[in-house]
C-alpha cells in the first residue's frame, strides 16, 4: 500500500511538472535538438509511465528499511544539495571530486580508492562534457582570482 501511495503522491508532483514543462518551459534558441525544453519534457513522459506502472502493479513484498539505510539516504540527499550548491563556485571538477570522493567512501570504498574514482570522475567527465559534448562547464568562482593573477603575470 505504501508503494502506491507514494506513487500516486508522486504522480500528482510529476504532472505539475509535466504541465510546467509542456507549457512554460521556452528556450530562445536551441543548438542542440535535445535542447533545454526537450530534457523536461521527456523527463515528466518518463516519470509518468513508471509512476502509473508502478500504480496498476505495485511490489509484493513490504518496505523494511534499517536505521543506517535510512541514514545513508538522507546523506546521499544531503550530499546532492552540497554538491548543486557548490557547482558554480568550486566548479565542476572539484565539486565532482568532493562529491564522488564522499559518496563512494560512503558506499564502502576505502579512503584511497574514493578518492581515485572522485578524481576520475571529476577529470574524466568534465573532459567528456567539454570536448566530446562541446558543453559548458563552470571553472568556479572561488578560483578565478588564482587564474586571472597569474594570467595577469603572463601579459
Amino acid at each position: 500500500m505504501a508503494n502506491r501511495i507514494f506513487a500516486a503522491v508522486l504522480l500528482v508532483v510529476t504532472l505539475g511538472y509535466a504541465v510546467i514543462a509542456f507549457t512554460t518551459i521556452k528556450a530562445p534558441f536551441q543548438y542542440d535538438p535535445l535542447g533545454p525544453e526537450s530534457w523536461p519534457r521527456i523527463l515528466s513522459a518518463v516519470a509518468i509511465l513508471c509512476l502509473l506502472f508502478i500504480l496498476w502493479k505495485p511490489d509484493a513484498e513490504g518496505l523494511d528499511v534499517t536505521r543506517r539505510v535510512w541514514f545513508r539516504l538522507t546523506a546521499a540527499v544531503v550530499l546532492l544539495f552540497g554538491y548543486a550548491e557548490l557547482y558554480e563556485p568550486l566548479g565542476f571538477i572539484l565539486s565532482t571530486i568532493l562529491f564522488g570522493t564522499i559518496l563512494s567512501a560512503m558506499l564502502g570504498a576505502r579512503k584511497l580508492r574514493a578518492l581515485g574514482f572522485g578524481v576520475a570522475s571529476g577529470v574524466a567527465g568534465y573532459l567528456l562534457c567539454v570536448t566530446l559534448m562541446d558543453l559548458n562547464l563552470p571553472d568556479g568562482a572561488l578560483l578565478e582570482p588564482l587564474f586571472e593573477t597569474s594570467q595577469q603575470g603572463e601579459s
